[in-house]
């Protein structure tokens, strides 16, 4: 037969696995790619590449090769090429097209070029026009743009090759067939069962099957079965060079193979999975196989005692998994408490065994505490995956986390100090750490039994991989050294914000609670914001407020979630009038009234610019006033919904200046706010006839003391 061209794409990292595989079916003039590998051979070979190849994701056939420019020379390329030579003008086809130049900028075009071009190439010999089918044609041509040179390809397999035809059914995040099968190659399992059994462990188990995926492939090695033995529908079958007897030959080939392989098979594959009906999807694909005698699936938790007692039994073993991570199931942090629970199992042994399994970053196996012995770079559906080769025939002691352990026995002294001072004030929320050494640079703020843990964002000329591992050294600490539920902490990064960001909705998944602030009861948003809609700083504050109101007339201007309102309404007040931009957060302050049997209709809540609301009372000739004024303004704002840009810092003095003619005689105005190096212009503020008393360090409560500059506040009088 003649000598034919074949490209095999594939997932980026199975590069040299495949090279090899080919090799082993017979490809020579073998040559690496970026993301493929080309070789030569004739057409048995490439029957046999889309029979066997369990790396590949397609085989192409290739026909031509042209220097082209720009769409007039792509199209003519298309046009001159034979193309009733390979298939009949009664066949559907596509094209699918990579790659881009200067002039060829749209991949989609350059395939609708093609397309022009095959329908040319079938007019100019008297045919009909070909039908275009893109989903499901007969035929499908690849198109690819490399440095100006355009080659086309038949696909001899149609669609991609991982679909072997027994996967019925999925998990919720199931990995692609061929990087399975590139986990089983890479963890040693190479070597079919038929050619040399010795080379198989006894048993092979994967704790987190999904759908059983991984265990399939790896059976589908044991027992030497050809990938595509099972599939019916191949881009060869329309292609008029296609040799039915030498196809024929080679699945029979196959079928024998298997038949002998399944025979002395002496491996046997069992897996576990938390989800019944995944369970049920894995055991429908093992009977598509007839595995069933095999492959044995059942539901479980991979975290759990169970696996070293049913394992270590077996004279040899090898674990596969793919574990759920953030990504694709859950949270991050639920997947790296998973790589660390399986980590605890796995580090006790099992002689015999060694471990292949897959993690979405380095981080996730630095939680498993165990030795590698190899790791390999892959991507799985897009995102990038590590795969971690581990011995387990030894126990494995917990490595060391010395940078973790001074973290820890901050955060474990400063939750002994501020639980007990908490509970003597009185309050069930509060800050158990707060960027105390300089590399950990982030808040831990605790809820009547919830963690929140926000990082700060750190500083531009700090990798990001020394910030990403910062971040899970922080997360480790939290769990060895606070006496909370790890199901019950709660994660975001905070970031400088602007105009309205700090107070949009960063999730959907709301994680709502009560708390305890002294006689106040507050509801917080665990999850939505990057605020959970009590500042805990202003404790002190708020207290003062309630002790203050008695009999007042209160007005808290930028009043946020109404907190402060709240503690005004415990105090007595007799008037309280609410004021946010904010309908999300006024409706919010009118759940805390009613959460602390305050009747909202009793009080005013007003949705409004504060500063316009503010320049307005001002201006008015018979201005209204209140006894106690609470102003605690963002630092900055450029929100839409206000007419200027706000600084609080370039800003406060007219700020001050309109409530001064708000503020009853006799009364008190509170001003505070948290812009880092604040300055009260203290000549204006005593110009315009206040009387300024400096309380911000009165104001910081313990939890709060070690940053001082957390808030400024003032206590303002009319002079």
């Amino acid at each position: 037969m003649d000598s034919l061209q074949f490209f095999l794409p594939c997932g980026r990292g199975l590069e040299e696995l495949l090279a090899a595989e080919i090799e082993h079916l017979g490809g020579t003039d073998i040559q690496l790619t970026n993301s493929g590998v080309t070789c030569s051979g004739d057409l048995r070979l490439g029957y046999t590449l889309c029979m066997w190849s369990r790396l590949g994701s397609r085989v192409l056939l290739k026909l031509s090769e042209t220097e082209v420019h720009d769409r007039f020379a792509l199209e003519k390329a298309a046009a001159d090429y034979p193309w009733a030579d390979v298939f009949n003008e009664r066949n559907t086809f596509s094209v699918r097209f990579n790659g881009t130049s200067e002039t060829l900028r749209n991949t989609q075009f350059s395939a609708q070029v093609i397309k022009d071009g095959v329908v040319d190439a079938f007019r100019r010999v008297g045919a009909r026009r070909p039908t275009v089918e893109s989903k499901q044609s007969e035929i499908n041509i690849q198109g690819y743009l490399h440095k100006g040179v355009a080659t086309l390809y038949l696909d001899l397999a149609g669609t991609g090759l991982h679909e072997r035809g027994y996967r019925q059914a999925k998990g919720a995040a199931p990995i692609r067939e061929t990087l399975a099968a590139a986990l089983v190659v890479r963890a040693g399992m190479n070597k079919p069962a038929i050619q040399a059994p010795e080379q198989w462990p006894a048993l092979v188990a994967d704790p987190t099957c999904g759908s059983g995926t991984l265990l399939i492939e790896a059976a589908m090695l044991a027992t030497d079965r050809a990938p595509g033995l099972q599939r019916t529908q191949w881009g060869f079958n329309a292609w008029r060079g296609h040799k039915a007897a030498v196809w024929n030959e080679v699945k029979a080939e196959a079928q024998a193979r298997f038949s002998a392989g399944l025979a002395t098979c002496k491996t046997t594959f069992h897996g576990v999975d938390s989800d019944p009906s995944v369970v049920q999807a894995a055991n429908q694909n093992i009977r598509q196989l007839g595995f069933e005698d095999l492959i044995k699936i059942e539901e479980g938790d991979a975290s759990s005692p169970w696996l070293l007692k049913r394992y270590k039994s077996a004279a040899s073993g090898m674990l596969l998994s793919n574990p759920p991570y953030g990504e694709r199931l859950g949270s991050e942090l639920g997947a790296w408490l998973f790589y660390r629970d399986f980590g605890r199992q796995l580090r006790q042994g099992i002689s015999g065994w060694k471990a292949a399994i897959i993690a979405p970053d380095e981080s996730m196996i630095k939680a498993m505490r165990m030795r590698t012995e190899k790791k390999y770079k892959l991507n799985n559906g897009g995102i990038p995956v590590l795969l971690a080769i581990m011995d387990l025939t030894d126990a494995q002691e917990e490595f060391a986390r010395p940078e973790v352990a001074a973290l820890s026995n901050r955060l474990a002294k400063n939750w002994k100090q501020r639980s007990k001072w908490a509970e003597k004030e009185g309050v069930n929320c509060f800050r158990v750490y707060d960027a105390d050494l300089p590399e950990f640079n982030a808040a831990i703020d605790y809820y009547d039994g919830s963690l929140v843990v926000q990082e700060y964002a750190a500083p531009k000329d700090i990798p990001e991989h020394i910030t990403v591992k910062r971040w899970w050294h922080i997360l480790e600490a939290v769990m060895d050294s606070l006496p909370v539920n790890p199901d019950r902490i709660f994660t975001r990064q905070r970031k400088r914000q602007q105009g309205e960001k700090q107070y949009t909705r960063v999730s959907s998944d709301s994680e709502v609670i009560e708390v305890q602030e002294y006689n106040a009861k507050f509801q917080v948003n665990l999850t939505d914001y990057l605020d959970t809609g009590l500042f805990l700083d202003h404790r002190l504050v708020r207290k003062d407020i309630q002790k203050l109101a008695k009999d007042k007339r209160v007005l808290n201007l930028f009043a946020y979630t109404g907190t402060a309102s709240v503690h005004a309404g415990l105090g007595g007040a007799k008037e309280i009038t609410t004021v946010d931009l904010s309908k999300t957060y006024l409706n919010w302050a009118k759940d805390n009234f009613r959460l602390n049997f305050l009747t909202i209709n009793r009080y005013e809540f007003e949705q409004a610019d504060c500063l316009k609301w503010l320049t307005a009372h001002a201006d008015d000739s018979s201005p209204r006033q209140w006894d106690l004024i609470f102003i605690d303004p963002p630092t900055f704002s450029n929100s839409k919904r206000m007419e200027a840009v706000f600084d609080v810092q370039r800003d406060h003095v007219d700020i001050l200046a309109k409530a001064k003619k708000l503020l009853a005689p006799g009364g008190l105005l509170i001003f505070t706010n948290n812009k880092r190096g604040f300055k009260l212009d203290e000549n204006a503020v005593a110009a315009m006839g206040f009387k300024a008393e400096d309380r911000t360090r009165a104001s910081i409560p313990l939890d709060f003391e070690k940053q001082r500059a957390i808030h400024f506040c003032w206590y303002l009088t009319h002079a």
